[in-house]
């Protein structure tokens, strides 16, 4: 045995180490200097029968966040930082919506973003609310997207939470802006699911029918459990026989797809008005019987006739084109960022600047405006409806899903008209 190269290898195995650990001290500092990401926490059904809509809120999401990003993220006086989204599964349930949240909390999030639920929102707004008062060191702000019972902005409002979409309210008064105009309409079935919002929009359907148009019939008015229905046909079989020449629904996710499914099955000729009936299967499920007949209220439509529109929704469609995953919401983008802009403005992530400078919030993106009231939280934009027909015609050229059909605008709401009043009385952290 040669100790001579023995002491050799041992020399030069210890010269290596050494120099690794000479390279890993040096490579530390830099690793410690890389910014750390601004946590946003997604609680959403990414699970159950309405993990489809979960999921089109993360890809909206994502894009949004990715495009910040790439911008350089959020400049902040420490330096730039960027913006990271968790997601936690609610998996439709507010108690597991209520457990998310808290392990979103402690995994360092500061601020949740829900809103396919109007019922988990309001369980959140609680518990954010009751968290921010007990805990100050760990408060959290609250971006809601989809929920949108009246409520939420009017007498359960909270410093806490923002919301970026019309509530249920608005995007009716937007439907009854068509509706008025259809001298032939006499009789209307009301069919929603069976929880706050859906009892708000066949509330607020009945009070504006009966005052634009005292003069049709109200045929069928009910609610039936959300999520829980397989089988729509013996509903489509009571609006049928009701005699009913439109249906107003604010159903969303399978709900909807399920119940225009069942209508055009048996036959129903009528109209739907909808709130969702743009996307996740519905046009689809309905084919050309749907052509004319599906209306829907939306922030924004593909088919809005502007160029900065066009490329907005082909940059989507470039980012995410399986046909499965068409489904954009401006007002997503619109508040990832008024997010940014909100802590740029703030100089900080600490919630109450940030909250602070949201309630002041005005963004602008591919032509489409929105600012927050800071009365209430409730952001304020032109809202668009539109109705299903074949890709190809005039006001038609992009479909939705791979469809072959899409929604033509046929009605644009200024912000202005759009706005409504609120009961809100804020409470402001002192």
């Amino acid at each position: 045995m040669n100790l001579s190269n023995i002491s050799r290898r041992q020399a030069l195995k210890s010269g290596a180490l050494a120099l690794g650990g000479a390279m890993a001290a040096m490579a530390a500092p830099l690793h410690a200097q890389a910014p750390q990401p601004i946590r946003l926490a997604l609680i959403e059904s990414l699970s159950g029968p309405f993990a489809n809509t979960g999921e089109a809120v993360f890809r909206n999401l994502l894009w949004a966040v990715e495009r910040v990003n790439a911008r350089g993220g959020v400049k902040l006086p420490g330096g730039a930082r960027p913006l990271q989204i968790d997601r936690y599964d609610s998996k439709g349930q507010n108690e597991e919506a209520l457990s998310a949240l808290r392990a979103a909390m402690d995994d360092g999030a500061r601020i949740v973003l829900q809103g396919n639920s109007s019922a988990t929102a309001a369980a959140l707004v609680d518990a954010i609310d009751k968290n921010n008062e007990r805990d100050p060191s760990r408060r959290v702000i609250f971006l809601n997207y989809s929920a949108v019972d009246p409520v939420l902005t009017n007498e359960r409002c909270s410093f806490w939470h923002f919301r970026f979409d019309a509530h249920a309210d608005m995007r009716v008064t937007a439907l009854m802006d068509v509706m008025k105009d259809d001298t032939s309409l006499k009789r209307v079935y009301l069919i929603g699911q069976d929880y706050s919002f859906g009892q708000s929009v066949l509330r607020e359907s009945r009070r504006q029918l009966g005052q634009l148009r005292p003069d049709i019939q109200i045929v069928g008015d009910e609610l039936h459990p959300m999520g829980r229905v397989k089988d729509f046909a013996p509903y489509a079989s009571k609006i049928l026989a009701s005699g009913a020449q439109a249906v107003v629904t604010g159903n969303w996710g399978n709900d909807l797809t399920l119940l225009v499914k069942a209508a055009r099955e048996a036959g129903y000729q009528g109209k739907f008005y909808t709130f969702y009936g743009n996307a996740l299967g519905a046009p689809a499920a309905m084919g050309d019987a749907g052509i004319g007949r599906v209306v829907a209220v939306a922030d924004w439509l593909p088919n809005v006739q502007t160029p900065a529109s066009e490329a907005f929704y082909q940059a989507f469609r470039t980012r995410f084109p399986k046909a499965a995953d068409d489904y954009v919401h401006m007002r997503m983008q619109l508040l990832v960022e008024a997010l940014a802009q909100s802590l740029e403005r703030a100089g900080s992530t600490d919630t109450v600047p940030v909250a602070i400078a949201l309630e002041s919030a005005d963004v602008t993106l591919a032509g489409q405006r929105g600012r927050m009231r800071a009365a209430d939280h409730q952001f304020q934009q032109q809202l668009v409806v539109g109705v299903m027909d074949r890709q190809g015609v005039p006001g038609v050229k992009f479909d939705v899903e791979g469809s072959g059909y899409g929604f033509r605008v046929i009605k644009t709401i200024d912000a202005s008209r759009a706005e409504m009043p609120t009961t809100c009385r804020m409470r402001r952290p002192s």
